[in-house]
């Protein structure tokens, strides 16, 4: 069957619209089991047209739109700029057994406030700060969550959107400290973790992971803090739905 030379030339002439441009993702601290969920998830979503990755040196990552943007120092400021629409911020320690995390920079909760405003200054409008999604995985000066001089400080340097993303926890679960018998009678019954409905489990990294990319999605305009039983709740349910409503809340 011959193709109509009338119709091959008007679609040879048709204008094809040109594709939105896509966002660029900045990320600090992609370690440990939830920040390797993070990057992947947002990475994969092809909502961005490349996440650049901090990092102490250079190596080579296996997710498609995933570059490693080797940062100078310790002192953000000194930092090169990188055009960039969105930022996310995460203090999962690094798997010292995993080479590709040994290469990456790593925040500390004391760097929160600079790392903020860099990214600011590259243009970011979107942020997100992801505490662990286990509260054994914090560091010790996030125990009791972030500085509240400190949230408000990136609250206040311009972004348009600010989400805050607690560390999973059961409503009315014992908060850590708790005495040395407690922790080694809980590690005890760890064990028997499988029979246990998965109702009543921790919260695993995907799941927050999903949190983090629905929440970037879509949350509007403002500053907005997930606390702790907010996304444990959320995990147990439909998550697009649970999110939704906190941000309609």
């Amino acid at each position: 069957m011959h193709a109509d030379p009338i119709q091959a030339l008007r679609a040879a002439q048709r204008v094809v619209p040109a594709a939105a441009p896509r966002d660029v993702l900045l990320v600090a601290g992609a370690t440990g089991t939830l920040g390797g969920e993070v990057l992947r998830r947002l990475a994969g979503s092809q909502r961005f047209a490349v996440a650049h990755v901090l990092a102490r040196e250079p190596f080579t990552d296996g997710l498609r739109g995933v570059r490693t943007l080797c940062v100078p120092g310790d002192e953000p400021a000194s930092w090169p700029r990188v055009a960039a629409s969105s930022g996310v911020i995460m203090f999962d320690p690094p798997r010292l057994f995993h080479d590709r995390e040994r290469a990456l920079w790593t925040p500390a909760p004391a760097d929160l406030v600079a790392v903020a405003r860099w990214m600011r200054d590259c243009g970011a409008r979107t942020l997100a700060v992801v505490l662990p999604h286990a509260q054994g995985r914090l560091p010790a000066a996030l125990r009791h969550g972030l500085a509240g001089l400190d949230e408000q400080a990136v609250a206040s340097l311009g972004f348009e959107r600010v989400l805050f993303v607690r560390s999973a926890q059961r409503p009315g679960a014992a908060v850590p400290g708790r005495p040395l018998l407690q922790r080694v009678a809980h590690w005890m019954l760890s064990v028997f973790q499988y029979m246990v409905p998965s109702s009543e489990q921790p919260v695993r990294a995907v799941k927050v992971a999903e949190f983090v990319d629905l929440a970037l999605q879509l949350a509007p305009p403002g500053i907005h803090v997930a606390a702790p039983d907010l996304v444990w709740r959320a995990a147990q349910q439909d998550l697009r739905q649970a999110v939704a409503r906190w941000l309609q809340a």
